[in-house]
């Protein structure tokens, strides 16, 4: 039986997750919601519409929800959904802050409902053929992704303080952490804006992680290259002790063989099905909010880094996401759940 759903968000995002949602058997769309119920029903003619997501949900008996509202209501819409008893599939970011998204990972424990974060990208066929060259590398030293596009989105990118690091680079950032099996130590950041930028904040970064295991990740980008622009995933190089591993971002990956498997789905269809096979095993999928939360936290660490003319650990910016969680928390039950916690490093199991 597929599992009916309701969106929220009509925008141009959610009529990408609209043709996603009819291409899938496993799930059904019952209702849209936004808060322009004009575009919810151009976007879905027909079905039912609304403001509130819950609600909508109660009404068409729907049994999860696909948030792909902008990223400043993330963190109330799917707390609501989850607090109603509903798993929540959501577009990246999983919050706008880290300590929303910590709160976040409090509420999916107290309702006990998955939350999980759609990281198109982690599910690239290409990108798993890429993890299993890396893994033949043996001591992996270090690895980079080059990104350099000139898009002209409108709308609340061109607004954004940091859009290249805030909305573009996390899924580099999520993708390196996957492609190493690695996690974040620290970083070293720097962000600028040309003068011909056509954004409001910084649109280029040049970052270097540290990763466990003592690798290093380069990311080197721009919002506002016009010319030889790389792919959306931008172009990779790993290099180890027995070689490289190369990957434009569009093509097979260059390197040594492989024989991984490898999805048979990709970007947010793949991260659409994922989610509704662990909805219907029980199993936990990766993007869980646990899971994720790291690859934003390379995001605000990567930030606070420029920000400061210093490196800036993971570990630091946790700490203090998770002070300002527990000071901005009004939920009695999520706020005893993060009071729980030994630290925001332990529970996600960053030591």
């Amino acid at each position: 039986m597929a599992l009916p759903v309701v969106l929220a968000g009509a925008g141009a995002m959610g009529r990408a997750w609209l043709a996603a949602i009819a291409a899938d058997p496993a799930v059904e769309l019952t209702g849209v919601a936004d808060l322009d119920l004009g575009t919810a029903r151009r976007a879905a003619p027909g079905l039912p519409v609304g403001t509130d997501v819950v609600a909508l949900a109660a009404q068409t008996g729907a049994r999860a929800v696909i948030d792909v509202t902008v990223p400043g209501a993330h963190h109330p819409v799917t707390t609501a959904a989850l607090l109603a008893g509903l798993p929540v599939l959501g577009e990246k970011p999983a919050a706008d802050t880290l300590a929303r998204a910590l709160s976040l990972c409090a509420a999916s424990e107290v309702s006990g409902q998955l939350f999980m974060v759609s990281q198109s990208r982690r599910w690239n066929p290409r990108l798993f053929r890429l993890r299993a060259m890396t893994a033949r590398l043996g001591g992996v030293v270090s690895a980079g992704t080059d990104f350099f596009r000139a898009p002209h989105f409108g709308g609340f990118r061109e607004q954004m303080a940091q859009p290249l690091l805030t909305d573009m680079a996390i899924h580099a950032f999520d993708a390196a952490r996957f492609v190493l099996a690695a996690e974040p130590v620290e970083v070293t950041c720097r962000t600028w804006n040309p003068p011909w930028s056509w954004y409001a904040g910084d649109a280029c970064a040049a970052a270097v992680f540290e990763m466990t295991g003592g690798a290093r990740y380069v990311y080197h980008g721009s919002w506002c290259a016009p010319g030889a622009e790389t792919s959306w995933n931008g172009v990779w190089r790993v290099n180890g002790r027995h070689g490289t591993a190369t990957w434009d971002g569009d093509d097979d990956p260059e390197g040594p063989a492989d024989d991984g498997p490898v999805p048979p789905y990709d970007g947010i269809a793949g991260a659409l099905r994922v989610f509704a096979d662990a909805l219907a095993t029980g199993t936990t999928p990766m993007g869980e909010i646990h899971e994720n939360v790291p690859s934003l936290a390379m995001v605000e660490a990567a930030i606070h880094s420029g920000a400061r003319g210093r490196p800036v650990t993971i570990g630091e910016v946790l700490d203090d996401a998770y002070a300002q969680a527990m000071a901005e928390e009004r939920h009695p039950d999520v706020r005893a759940a993060l009071g729980g916690w030994r630290s925001a490093r332990a529970r996600l199991g960053l030591g």
